[in-house]
């Protein structure tokens, strides 16, 4: 498939279309984007004209059916993820897919099942595995840095909405106002998560944790109103993985501090490597790293073979980390090989790991993993 041309379908035409996915597959000369599809169909066209994509669409179903698409990339809102994905599977495509690929971690582990069945590859919107600083600091800690991992500490936190009045999207404005429902710790914690799995290089064995809603009332797009929210904008957990390692995450819509807001930490017996993806000054990411003979953290510059084509460290993290993603998936799928980073699998460990601590949570106690399936 070397000298193949990938022909993409964008299901969605939404804010993270425009800013990341789309931009990321036009970059990368091996793949074609030929039709962009909404709801809305005229989000559908403006996308088509901006991008000069052939083909605006409103029906998901005949662009997933389409028999000349190699590859389906779900844009869309959290809840229609599972279905539209599974549909793609179906129909025998490839499929990238936003996070998560459904809320329940067992549905994601079918809809992996279903991909290795038919022979597709998978890949999840892991934005931040794929940031040129956690891609680098992979590599040291694979040649051997860190030696024996010790202790992971993970944060994704932004003060996002902070201001109440800034509109919550992705959230069930008819959920019981009575019930702490699970935001941050998906939306936020998926990412982080799942650099530690990689990182560490095992997954969580039992894990404890707690969340909290510090901002009662906000504005809710899909209403136009203020409204009791009850979401966690707010948790903390702590976990052990299965090699020995011991790890914390941290989430939060309502830490002051810039975009992205991720933070991860890594120690081990020969070396300890900090990697912070926050827009500072106009640097989306920093690499500190430290030994025991050099106790104190230094910078490292990041090697441009870890950017993508015309990358560079003053680049919007949005199509800079992108890119590499969307670069990766496609040397995935043209090379044939079996590697496949960031798949479904991946994305069912994590998901795993987020319903885990939410019954941690409702149960105020530790939760083993895995969990039942």
């Amino acid at each position: 498939m070397a000298d193949r041309t990938l022909r993409v379908g964008v299901l969605g035409a939404g804010t993270w279309a425009r800013g990341a996915h789309i931009p990321g597959w036009l970059r990368d000369p091996r793949c074609k984007v030929v039709a962009v599809c909404d709801v809305d169909p005229a989000k559908a066209r403006d996308a088509a004209r901006h991008f000069d994509i052939p083909e605006p669409a409103d029906d998901w179903k005949a662009v997933v059916s389409r028999p000349d698409l190699d590859v389906i990339d779900v844009v869309t809102p959290s809840h229609t993820h599972h279905e539209l994905a599974v549909a793609a599977l179906e129909a025998g495509k490839h499929v990238l897919c936003e996070k998560p690929v459904a809320y329940d971690f067992r549905d994601t582990w079918r809809a992996a099942a279903l991909a290795r069945r038919k022979g597709l590859l998978t890949k999840l919107g892991f934005t931040f595995r794929y940031s040129p600083g956690v891609g680098y600091a992979k590599s040291l800690i694979d040649e051997g840095f860190v030696g024996t991992p010790f202790v992971f500490n993970g944060y994704e936190q932004n003060s996002q909405w902070l201001d109440p009045q800034t509109p919550l999207r992705q959230v069930d404005p008819a959920a019981d106002p009575s019930v702490l429902q699970v935001s941050s710790l998906e939306g936020y914690g998926a990412p982080i998560i799942d650099i530690g799995h990689w990182w560490v290089g095992a997954a969580y064995a039992r894990v404890v944790g707690t969340m909290r809603n510090f901002i009662p009332d906000r504005m809710v797009r899909a209403t136009g109103r203020m409204m009791r929210m009850n979401i966690d904008d707010g948790t903390v957990f702590i976990g052990e993985y299965a090699n020995g390692a011991i790890g914390s995450i941290q989430t939060s819509y309502v830490t002051i501090g810039n975009y992205p807001g991720i933070e991860a930490r890594i120690y081990g017996s020969r070396g300890a490597i900090i990697c912070r993806l926050v827009e500072e000054g106009g640097v989306a990411e920093t690499i500190r790293v430290a030994t025991p003979s050099q106790v104190e953290f230094t910078s490292l510059e990041i090697p441009q073979r870890f950017y993508p084509a015309g990358g560079h460290p003053r680049e919007s993290w949005r199509s800079l980390f992108y890119a590499n993603l969307i670069k990766d998936f496609i040397g995935e799928i043209l090379d044939g090989g079996d590697r496949n980073q960031g798949n479904f699998e991946d994305g069912a460990r994590v998901q795993e790991v987020i319903n885990a601590v939410e019954r941690s949570f409702r149960e105020r106690r530790w939760v083993d993993l895995p969990l039942e399936r």
